[in-house]
């Protein structure tokens, strides 16, 4: 037989490590090429990985909850060939090439496969982010040395066996497997994690909820869950640490154990990790500007009734949201330099001739902005596709990583929490984002003169906040001023489409 290790790639641009989230496979299960086998979580979304070989899945070398560095191993898989046991190096050699090297002298390695996101590898077969393409010719690979594995095994601390330099190293790997399937400690523990067993990796909680458990010593298999589909909330840990936490008659519990039953700690990783980054990076790089102003959008809420009984609109969703991104779109075809880049390396201004439009969204792992491509060049029914794509997907977590990158301008909706308005951070890289607030039915004055009256509109508040190194006052004040005229008269779009 021969074990190959698949290493984890990068899945997006320049990413250097995953949160491994859930297994989709366990020690003993039979994979196919492609088929998915992990969930990881990068810093920019949820990505599905799929394996590059077909076998049996030998060993599982990170457990759910850890975070594994791009390019380390995370699965072994038995693809039932012959040859020399051992983990084959990936890197593959077409037949017409000739044999490999005797194992007294290795040949040298060209690069793997797994980290390629895309490209064809030297057996015609091409790796891209979602799969692996069909395989064109046959190829040999070149099986890693005996004793490399056998130092592996024996370097892993959570099996305590000798290694017999004579074993077999896929039996040493079966051995390693059954003696992980005995550990019966929370994987959260696993201080150096190398296997994870069969009965963890069904064991469905997020890592938040593992960490509750480690720390109220709480093990997950006696967990009996109540959340979607099986999962394990905080309550379950909760309900199951109370009787074993419970003080005897007369007994107070002590300070540090009613503080950790009343505590939640999350890790920062993933998303909120790479948030927060940004976040600080851009408040404290760029200089930020923001101005408000109020406006009466009563024909914008007509437009959108309208709109939602046009048979033609009848497929998409229709909200003030789209007028707002159309009306972005249009203002900046008036005032190009608002949808710009400062680069600080090359003391330039980049002035882009395209909008990418972010549009944050709330998550549970976080806040993301991925953005539509070329908005400006959408008609505003394919506009409200995509935005309803694009919402949708990040809602679920599975947000493309290409999506997240390479804005030029966003909005954030604020306005479906309650908020009137507030002072929104720009995306590094932006000169530009908008706040829409709350939509309400307001008392606003219409009219002058002896026509002079009040009446109960429809009102928001628009927020732009801008970098003021390349955006002046005045340039960012036109650019709000014709986003909030064709708001407040969305006809006006005829005239400036």
């Amino acid at each position: 037989m021969a074990l190959r290790e698949f290493k984890l790639p990068d899945p997006g641009e320049g990413l250097t490590e995953a949160d491994i989230v859930t297994w989709r496979v366990a020690v003993g299960d039979t994979v196919k090429v492609n088929d998915v086998v992990v969930e990881v979580e990068t810093a920019k979304s949820l990505v599905e990985l799929p394996i590059p070989y077909a076998g049996t899945v030998a060993a599982l070398l990170v457990p759910e909850g850890v975070t594994a560095e791009v390019g380390s191993a995370i699965i072994v898989i038995d693809d039932g060939q012959g040859g020399e046991s051992g983990l084959a190096d990936p890197t593959p050699q077409p037949v017409s090439q000739q044999e490999p090297p005797a194992a007294s002298e290795p040949a040298p390695d060209s690069g793997t496969e797994e980290g390629l996101i895309g490209g064809t590898t030297s057996t015609g077969r091409t790796a891209v982010l979602v799969g692996y393409g069909i395989k064109q010719t046959e190829a040999k690979r070149r099986p890693r040395r005996k004793e490399d594995l056998m130092r592996t095994i024996a370097s892993i601390p959570e099996v305590d066996f000798p290694v017999d330099p004579g074993s077999d190293p896929s039996m040493m790997v079966a051995r390693h497997s059954t003696e992980v399937l005995r550990d019966v400690r929370p994987v959260a523990e696993l201080a150096h994690p190398h296997a994870i067993s069969t009965e963890h990796a069904h064991v469905l909680a997020k890592p938040p909820v593992r960490k509750l458990a480690k720390d109220l010593g709480v093990d997950l298999t006696t967990v009996a869950p109540t959340g979607d589909q099986g999962q394990i909330t905080r309550r379950d840990v909760i309900t199951a640490a109370s009787p074993a936490a419970s003080p005897a008659a007369g007994d107070r519990p002590t300070a540090g154990a009613a503080r950790a039953s009343r505590e939640e700690r999350i890790p920062i990783k993933g998303v909120r990790k790479m948030t927060a980054q940004a976040m600080v990076s851009s408040a404290f790089t760029a200089p930020h500007v923001t101005e408000w102003l109020d406006l009466d959008v009563s024909a914008t809420m007509d437009l959108v009734d309208r709109l939602k009984g046009d048979r033609e609109f009848r497929d998409v969703k229709v909200t003030p949201l789209l007028i707002l991104a159309k009306a972005i779109c249009l203002a900046v075809r008036r005032n190009p330099e608002i949808n710009a880049t400062w680069d600080e390396s090359a003391q330039e201004i980049v002035v882009k001739r395209y909008v990418n439009l972010g549009i944050a969204a709330a998550t549970p792992r976080g806040l993301v902005v991925p953005n539509i491509k070329d908005a400006d060049q959408l008609t505003l029914h394919e506009l409200a596709e995509a935005i309803g794509a694009l919402t949708a997907t990040a809602r679920e977590g599975r947000t493309p990583p290409a999506d997240m990158s390479a804005g030029t301008l966003t909005i954030t909706n604020v306005g479906v929490f309650g908020v009137d308005a507030g002072t929104p951070i720009l995306n590094p890289g932006e000169s530009a984002i908008m706040a829409l607030g709350a939509i309400n039915r307001r008392p606003w004055v219409l009219g002058s003169g002896v026509d002079e009256r009040i009446e109960a509109r429809w009102v928001t508040t628009l927020a732009l906040s801008f970098d003021h190194r390349l955006v002046d006052g005045e340039l960012g004040s036109r650019f709000l001023a014709d986003v909030a005229a064709i708001m407040a008269d969305p006809a006006r779009a005829l005239v400036w489409g």
